[in-house]
């Protein structure tokens, strides 16, 4: 069952007691970390922070978040190889990234997702993408926590990198788990807006996206960064004006640059500066793109 609210008219009728009532919630927020933030635009609703997830997480008010998308570590970075660019290189992407066994893996998925669950709303949502590496471990963690599991989207690549040892099928889709805080929650669901973009259909679980853009890597790039459409679907299906969205991986900033341009507010949590960067300079990129069409 999904109770289905459309974007709504831009009408000071319609939207500006959301948006009080959404303000009010998002500065309790904001007010209840007590570490500064590594990057801030109050008056655009943007907060980065650079510290660990479950700190940040644990100090965020229960009930407070409308939707949160998740990219956490896939524990690949145990000396394998993968093929970039039509050349073999190292899949090691840092220390964050290495596995801790299966069954430690495990309990860092329950912790962060535990956390996660706590602070969305009664009926908010999260989405987490990972591949074969992770994605059964969030899969089973969620039915130990209570989620309710709504979709489990396929994202096919289009045009992956070859899979060198020629010994497996080439992988060329990445699993995105969307689920709603509990088996009673009513979770926001863009029907109509996904059956338009569907092209009047129905929008299926399999979703047809190219990789990340030249565009998008303009500053630098993160080994595991999605694509903005993917992020503007899902931010779009599951989502209204001026709700709050949190990335607890939040990279090289997609999440953000989404939630700003579909006019949400942003919390962005990230452990590693040099991706940090790379997020400031996007998002004052999508600034100055916003202001330059709204002038």
């Amino acid at each position: 069952m999904f109770m289905e609210r459309l974007e709504m008219p831009h009408t000071a009728t319609t939207i500006t007691p959301v948006k009080h009532k959404t303000a009010d919630r998002f500065t309790k927020i904001i007010s209840s970390i007590k570490e500064s933030p590594f990057f801030e635009e109050s008056e655009k609703n943007i907060y980065l922070y650079k510290q660990d997830c479950l700190n940040i997480l644990s100090q965020i008010p229960e009930n407070s978040i409308d939707m949160i998308f998740a990219d956490p570590p896939y524990f690949l970075s145990n000396g394998g190889i993968t093929c970039h660019a039509g050349r073999m290189v190292s899949v090691n992407k840092g220390n964050w990234d290495k596995s801790q066994g299966v069954e430690e893996n495990h309990e860092f998925n329950k912790k962060w997702l535990a956390a996660c669950q706590r602070v969305l709303t009664e009926h908010g949502t999260i989405w987490v993408s990972g591949t074969s590496h992770i994605i059964f471990s969030v899969g089973f963690a969620m039915q130990q926590l209570g989620f309710k599991i709504l979709n489990d989207i396929s994202w096919f690549k289009i045009n992956p990198p070859p899979n060198l040892s020629c010994r497996y099928f080439t992988h060329s889709t990445e699993t995105i788990i969307w689920a709603a805080k509990s088996k009673n929650s009513h979770h926001h669901f863009n029907y109509s807006l996904m059956k338009e973009m569907g092209g009047g259909k129905q929008m299926k679980s399999l979703w047809e996206i190219y990789p990340p853009k030249n565009g998008e890597k303009t500053y630098g790039k993160h080994p595991t960064q999605k694509p903005l459409a993917l992020l503007n679907r899902i931010i779009l299906a599951s989502t209204g004006r001026s709700d709050i969205v949190l990335d607890p991986f939040s990279g090289s900033g997609t999440t953000g640059v989404s939630a700003f341009s579909q006019g949400r507010k942003y919390i962005g949590i990230e452990l590693e500066k040099q991706y940090l960067d790379v997020s400031i300079k996007r998002l004052k990129d999508t600034f100055r793109e916003h202001e330059k069409k709204n002038c």
